[in-house]
């Protein structure tokens, strides 16, 4: 039974960073999308404009990619298990009123608040630690357990995206080769390192107390959950770029370098 948990998680746990930065960073919608009624208004255009604006501004960012052969065959491991089995799950979530996955999504998003805050205080940004706080507070409360996000609609505090990868480069630690973890999609040796810490630091493990089953099967939902939600970014992507792994690493890269710098 464990092993089939871990087997299930490891097939829905694979978001793609990329997609989640993209999401954090609001330039494009939540994750990946083949619906026959796509349309182009589904993509928000503000995306390409907003890499471009991080190429201009970081045109100094040295991109090292010495395993490029192997990533090439993961990232393509990751492409069909996100056609093949993450998506077909995703629609058929899609079930699930808007409003209603949203909230989930807020949920999930309310409870890693304290990862969010620690990596922030241990940067010195107190006072995106004291947002992070103020949002809890509110949204735990208000909110109703973090189902809605009343901070943001009715204080206008909105989250502030930290994680220990970007805790480690904002005190001049290095990225490192670039690398796709089978997956998780993109990363670098010093955000894996990072991803490694913020999970072990996740509050979503204390929910099942010592049984890692609960915390897989909670992760695979707030996968899903945000697919569900997503409009085409990844779709988008393999149409337009001429070299859609080229594309998601320059502008992983440099969506990180951006974060750590802001």
């Amino acid at each position: 039974m464990r092993l089939a948990l871990l087997l299930i998680f490891l097939c829905l746990a694979s978001p793609l960073n990329f997609v989640h930065a993209q999401q954090d960073s609001s330039s494009a919608a939540d994750v990946y999308s083949d619906d026959a009624a796509f349309a182009d208004d589904d993509f928000d255009d503000d995306f390409y404009e907003d890499e471009d604006e991080d190429l201009e501004n970081s045109t100094n960012l040295s991109i090292h990619d010495p395993f490029e052969k192997v990533n090439r065959g993961i990232f393509w491991f990751n492409d069909k298990l996100y056609f093949y089995a993450l998506k077909p799950v995703a629609k058929a979530y899609r079930v699930v009123p808007e409003p209603a996955r949203k909230s989930v999504s807020n949920f999930f998003s309310n409870l890693t608040t304290p990862i969010r805050m620690t990596n922030a205080l241990l940067q010195g940004k107190f006072h995106d630690a004291a947002s992070e706080l103020t949002r809890f507070i509110f949204n735990t409360t208000i909110g109703l357990g973090g189902l809605f996000d009343p901070a943001d609609k009715l204080a206008g505090v909105r989250k502030k995206e930290e994680d220990f990868g970007q805790t480690l480069g904002h005190y001049g630690a290095q990225p490192g080769p670039y690398i796709v973890l089978p997956f998780f999609g993109p990363s670098t040796v010093r955000d894996s390192l990072g991803l490694a810490v913020d999970a072990l630091a996740d509050p979503i493990n204390n929910i099942g107390g010592d049984d890692y089953e609960d915390y897989l099967v909670f992760t695979a939902a707030d996968t899903i959950n945000a697919i569900s939600l997503d409009k085409n970014t990844y779709e988008t992507i393999k149409r337009d770029a001429f070299d859609p792994y080229l594309f998601i690493r320059d502008a992983y890269l440099h969506n990180r370098q951006r974060k750590i710098d802001q």
